[in-house]
């Protein structure tokens, strides 16, 4: 096992293994317990008592954080016609049909999300094995397919997060950095919570979030009390 080093060892002893926290402390807590030299970004995971292999309990979606993530992401949108001038107006980076299609199948990935209106997705399709296993196919689920490109795009640039459980029911997504402060994390934290709680599948059955942790990037996991983080509004 590699050893940690001083400044994770610190951070370890701030963080008490046995406890459940608030989102209020567990946010406080990350900040303090961030070991890297830049702006790490919080992140929270859900284990969720989910069995991801039935269709009806398949989680997916999108969330727009009241506070960002502190992260600008580069969007591609994929439209044709007066679709093309409402994306470039919404302040999308990248935008057009055929060129960029080929772009993407001569290896260039220099984007963070893509929009593509309904007319495109024939021709986008083509891009499944490239772009899926990256995370990067649009999705009407994620409203990422939208003939609303204007919305698509302002909601990416506002701070937009999509989540998806994966094969072990857990959900992955950023609420912010640690610059932040305490209490906009914890809004967004409480923001994705409740999303989360919503898209409970009516299938899923006994305790819906079996546990639920804060982290920062190569910080020390923070668990956070269900029962309490459910509570709050």
């Amino acid at each position: 096992m590699a050893k940690k080093g001083k400044k994770m060892q610190e951070a370890v002893k701030l963080v008490n293994r046995d406890q459940l926290y608030t989102i209020a402390e567990a946010t406080e807590l990350a900040k303090k317990t961030s070991t890297v030299n830049f702006d790490a970004t919080v992140e929270v995971a859900f284990n969720l008592n989910i069995d991801t292999r039935k269709n009806d309990q398949q989680i997916r979606g999108a969330v727009v954080l009241p506070n960002g993530t502190g992260k600008t992401q580069r969007v591609l949108v994929f439209a044709k016609g007066e679709k093309i001038k409402e994306a470039e107006a919404a302040g999308a980076d990248y935008v057009g049909d055929a060129e960029y299609i080929q772009k993407i199948q001569q290896g260039w990935f220099d984007f963070d999300v893509i929009v593509a209106t309904p007319d495109m997705m024939g021709e986008v399709g083509k891009l499944g094995r490239v772009l899926g296993p990256k995370g990067l196919m649009p999705n009407p689920k994620t409203g990422t397919v939208t003939f609303d490109v204007t919305k698509a795009v302002n909601e990416i640039k506002a701070g937009k997060v999509e989540y998806r459980a994966d094969k072990a029911g857990i959900v992955h997504a950023p609420i912010g950095k640690v610059s932040f402060d305490a209490d906009k994390l914890a809004e967004n934290f409480s923001t994705l919570v409740d999303v989360i709680v919503k898209a409970k599948p009516a299938a899923a059955k006994g305790t819906y979030i079996k546990s639920l942790h804060v982290t920062t990037t190569m910080g020390p996991s923070i668990k956070v009390d269900p029962l309490t983080a459910t509570a709050v509004k």
